[in-house]
């Protein structure tokens, strides 16, 4: 996959996020983001640091509520992650749809930072309030075979249904993720 497909694959994720968060770029005013979710978005730990120096609340939210710790989940800033979760960041905050820090992590593959998450304590059995998708929903979704892993093993509950009554391997047999089907018929 070349960079320009996966560039296109990632806007096209995170438009669907917005869209199923009741939240898109035209309705957040840019200049309400507060900054440490810009330097958490960019993961510039040292701006990071110099912001929780200065007292920054480690929570701050924009106007669709995501936190920094949410926006450094999305891209995979596993660093500026841990530097927000040692600052006390509360991993199971959600944002308007009701995403978590772990369902962006898992839903993007960032499995080093799922399973980091994980033993930190995140919930991997909440539900976002779209469609009643959890983070193991999410990967089993996507395809992602060694978040879907980690999640096991972080003990997310392979039997949770969405709201339309579909679990991670019902998910995964209908992307033909197969796998997935055979790691979560395992567990």
């Amino acid at each position: 996959m070349n960079s320009k497909h996966l560039l296109i694959t990632h806007f096209l994720l995170l438009a669907a996020l917005w869209l199923l968060a009741g939240c898109s770029p035209d309705t957040a005013e840019q200049t309400d983001i507060p900054p440490l979710v810009v330097a958490a978005e960019q993961g510039d730990t040292e701006k990071i640091s110099a912001l929780l120096s200065a007292q920054t609340p480690v929570d701050s939210r924009d106007s669709c509520q995501w936190t920094p710790l949410m926006k450094a989940a999305l891209y995979g800033h596993t660093e500026a992650a841990m530097q927000l979760i040692e600052a006390g960041a509360d991993m199971n905050l959600v944002d308007n749809g009701g995403y978590t820090a772990l369902m962006l992590a898992a839903s993007n593959n960032h499995t080093e930072l799922v399973r980091a998450l994980l033993a930190r304590g995140a919930d991997p059995d909440i539900q976002e309030a779209t469609k009643g998708w959890t983070a193991l929903i999410w990967a089993a979704k996507r395809g992602h075979l060694e978040s879907v892993k980690a999640l096991i093993e972080g003990g997310a509950r392979p039997d949770l249904a969405d709201f339309a009554g579909e679990t991670a391997r019902s998910w995964a047999e209908q992307k033909q993720h197969l796998e997935v089907i055979q790691l979560l018929d395992r567990s």
